[in-house]
C-alpha cells in the first residue's frame, strides 16, 4: 500500500557493525515499533525491506539509505521518530520520505568520504594528493574470494582534496577523534565495478607516494546519491520523492481514515 524510504547514519562503535548486523536490528525495531509490514510470500516470508548500496564494516557513515513496502499507510516522519528509538545510539534514523519515483538505487551513483589520517602531516598528505590526481592510472591489490585482483583505483575517483583538522566540517563524530593532530581526506569516488572503496585509495596514495599512515585511517561516508557530472557534487537522493509529494496530495494515512 505504501513505500517509504528511509535515510540512516552508523557512527562511533557502531560502524564496526556488519550489513548482516544492522537488518537483525532493524528487523527488531520494526517489530516494537509494530510498524505493519508487508511481507515476502513462500515458505519463510520475510519483512519486504530493500537495502541499498551500504557501507563496508568499519567505517562509519552519514547516508545510508533503505525502503521499506506497508500494509498500511502512515505519516513517514511518526514512522522515523518511532524506528530511530527503537534503534540503539549511533544507529540513527535521520530521514523518511514517502517513496513517490522509482528507482532508488539508480540515483545512488557516487559517494562522499571523509578520511582521517591521523598522525600524518598534512603537508605529506598534500604531495601524495597531488600525485594521485596526476596520475591516469593507479593500479592496486585487493583480495577477493576468488583470490587477489588488480584494478585501477584512479579512473574511479571525481575529486580528492586534502585540508587538516582546523577545516573540520560541522559534521564531527565519535568516530572521527579531534584530540590529536592529523590530515583529512575528502573523496567523491563514481559506484563502479569493481567498487573503489577508500581503502583502495589509501592503497593508491601508499603506491604513488609511499604515504602510509601510522594507525588505521577513521573513514566517514558523508553522502551519497546522483553524481552531478559538471559540479563534480553528490544530490540527495530523496529530493525527488520529496519534490513529486510537494506535487500530489498526500496518501491518507491509517489515522486518516478513522471514523470521527
Amino acid at each position: 500500500m505504501q513505500r517509504i524510504r528511509l535515510r540512516y547514519t552508523k557512527r562511533g562503535r557502531l560502524r564496526f557493525t556488519s550489513h548482516r548486523d544492522f537488518q537483525r536490528a532493524f528487523e527488531r525495531a520494526l517489530r516494537r515499533a509494530e510498524v505493519p509490514m508487508a511481507y515476502s510470500a513462500g515458505f519463510t516470508p520475510h519483512p519486504k525491506v530493500s537495502y541499498a548500496n551500504a557501507a563496508p564494516t568499519g567505517t562509519g557513515s552519514e547516508a545510508e539509505y533503505l525502503e521499506i513496502a506497508l500494509t498500511e499507510a502512515r505519516d513517514p516522519e511518526t514512522l522515523r521518530v518511532l524506528l530511530d528509538e527503537s534503534l540503539p545510539d549511533g544507529l540513527d534514523v535521520v530521514d523518511a520520505v514517502e517513496a513517490r519515483t522509482s528507482g532508488l538505487a539508480d540515483r545512488l551513483t557516487a559517494s562522499v568520504w571523509e578520511l582521517r589520517l591521523p598522525g600524518v602531516d598534512p603537508a605529506d598528505a598534500d604531495r601524495a594528493v597531488a600525485a594521485f590526481n596526476g596520475a591516469e592510472t593507479v593500479e592496486v591489490q585487493r583480495m577477493t574470494k576468488n583470490g587477489v585482483r588488480t584494478f585501477d583505483a584512479r579512473s574511479a575517483v571525481v575529486s580528492l582534496d586534502s585540508g587538516d583538522a582546523g577545516t573540520e566540517t560541522p559534521r564531527a563524530t565519535a568516530d572521527r577523534p579531534t584530540d590529536q593532530p592529523c590530515a583529512i581526506l575528502r573523496l567523491v569516488v563514481r559506484h563502479v565495478t569493481p567498487a573503489v572503496r577508500p581503502d583502495d585509495v589509501l592503497s593508491g596514495l601508499r603506491a604513488v607516494a609511499d604515504l602510509a599512515p601510522p594507525v588505521p585511517a577513521a573513514v566517514t561516508r558523508l553522502a551519497q546519491g546522483l553524481l552531478d557530472e559538471e559540479t563534480g557534487t553528490v544530490t540527495d537522493p530523496l529530493a525527488p520523492d520529496r519534490e513529486a509529494a510537494a506535487a500530489q496530495p498526500a496518501a491518507p494515512t491509517a489515522a486518516a481514515k478513522e471514523p470521527a
